[in-house]
């Protein structure tokens, strides 16, 4: 006879992925205790960061997510699933209380904290093996799916090893046999014609038995086992932007598709597996104070999330792992006008939003102006939002690298400015444009997801990992 409990969960797991919140709470409420799952044997684990989320950020998601599709979030469904474990990530570096991605990759991936720009290497040189290099020994299946260049310092820390986060093309060839499922931007990393030494990586993985796929269609249609995708020569483009250009909606695949391509595979081989899902460009809209950027972006993780949820939804066997490697420039929604009665509407300006600030201050270099008017018209049509004259002149001047009158000194300079702008028509405030030391957000469902309860070090992760697919 089947476990209720087990039964519970299946329905939960179902529920959450469709965004029926009240429905998940009358199930959680039903269930009197959460499923002990302490002594299961893991056969999988899939591991998510949504790279640079502040706490703050599930809080703006779910009412961003309410606003535009009338449905909640998966991440928010998760906290409130009392089978499901919370806690706090600390995510201090060997140097610094603020972490990079790289050395919290580290930390995850080796049990060790490096300084800030180390994967894998500690302060004194020594080089650590990568969880991946590890469990490969052990027949255990890998994959790294990104929406960063598939090289880039989240992935690399589970995978590769170089004393610089920057060296991509030295991380590349690290994964060959080591990484089954590789899929992201960055092709310029194994291109001949891209890379220094002109190695091509492509030829390499193909005679590997690795499929090569590069477009949407091609991933969507591939029958590999193992995989190496590049969608572009960089990063993936900002979900804003995607969605907002059919021949990039028509290209690149979204976070969700990779993240299925990849989990379906190892689904359907009877072996352990651990695998990494990362929203890199969540991270990135922060250092540019982008709401709309960095809440495209999230949701895009979300769905991959409510994804994933429900293709482990029949199993007892895979962990859930879902948190951030560190907080980036804690963004936050402002009371705005007499008893903060304009916040609601301020927030529902970012609904319209049509580009990122990354494509919006490219078109601007690309049209080469230097009138007022014309990035006020720029702002206006992507942003839906009418700068002040003298905003416009201070935009100007700092693009120019002029100096303003600004005493934020990360905020002296166009993506500072251009957020506090915005801001004052959003509602959205920000603290800076860089990473911050908040403990992050870990949420955990599944067999031994107790182990990620409460405060958790960031280097605890990696035994965590090893010992629970042993």
């Amino acid at each position: 006879m089947e476990n209720p409990t087990h039964i519970a969960r299946r329905d939960w797991l179902k529920t959450a992925a469709l965004g029926s919140t009240a429905a998940l709470l009358a199930r959680s409420a039903a269930t009197a205790q959460p499923r002990a799952t302490a002594g299961k044997k893991v056969r999988g684990v899939v591991f998510m960061v949504s790279d640079g989320m502040s706490p703050g950020v599930l809080t703006l998601a779910e009412a961003y997510s309410q606003l535009t599709r009338k449905r909640g979030t998966a991440w928010w469904s998760l906290y409130n699933n009392r089978s499901a474990q919370r806690g706090l990530m600390d995510t201090a570096s060997a140097n610094s209380l603020v972490t990079d991605s790289a050395a919290a990759s580290t930390a995850w991936g080796a049990g060790e904290r490096v300084n800030n720009g180390a994967i894998n290497f500690t302060p004194a040189g020594k080089e650590l093996a990568p969880i991946a290099a590890i469990l490969k020994k052990k027949d255990v299946r890998i994959g790294l799916v990104s929406t960063a260049t598939i090289t880039h310092a989240t992935p690399a820390g589970f995978a590769s090893a170089v004393p610089n986060r920057g060296d991509e093309d030295a991380i590349a060839p690290q994964y060959l046999g080591r990484v089954d499922v590789i899929l992201g931007g960055g092709s310029s990393h194994f291109s001949a014609a891209d890379r220094q030494d002109a190695r091509d990586l492509f030829s390499e993985y193909a005679s590997a038995k690795y499929g090569l796929v590069a477009s949407r269609d091609s991933l969507l249609a591939s029958r590999h086992e193992k995989l190496l995708g590049t969608f572009t020569r960089g990063h993936l483009p900002f979900s804003i932007d995607r969605d907002h250009d059919p021949k990039l909606a028509a290209h690149v695949p979204t976070l969700t598709e990779m993240a299925e391509a990849a989990l379906t595979r190892f689904l359907a081989r009877d072996k352990p597996f651990l695998l990494q899902i990362e929203g890199a460009r969540i991270d990135h809209a922060a250092h540019l104070n982008d709401i709309g950027g960095l809440l495209g972006d999230q949701l895009a993780f979300d769905d991959a999330l409510a994804r994933m949820i429900i293709l482990i939804g029949t199993r007892d066997d895979i962990l859930l792992i879902v948190t951030s490697d560190h907080g980036n420039a804690n963004p936050g929604l402002n009371g705005i006008g007499e008893g903060y009665g304009k916040s609601n509407e301020c927030f529902a300006k970012i609904g319209r939003f049509k580009a990122s600030h990354e494509r919006l201050l490219a078109n601007w270099n690309a049209e080469k102006g230097s009138e007022a008017s014309l990035v006020t018209m720029m702002i206006q049509e992507q942003l839906g939002i009418t700068l002040k004259a003298e905003e416009a002149d201070a935009l100007l001047e700092v693009i120019a690298k002029h100096p303003v009158i600004e005493w934020n000194e990360q905020m002296n300079k166009p993506e500072g400015l251009l957020g506090q702008f915005v801001g004052n028509h959003t509602g959205i405030g920000w603290t800076g444009t860089s990473h911050t030391s908040d403990p992050t957000l870990i949420s955990a469902l599944g067999p031994q997801s107790e182990r990620f309860a409460g405060i958790v070090r960031n280097t605890d992760v990696f035994g965590h990992l090893m010992e629970t697919l042993e």
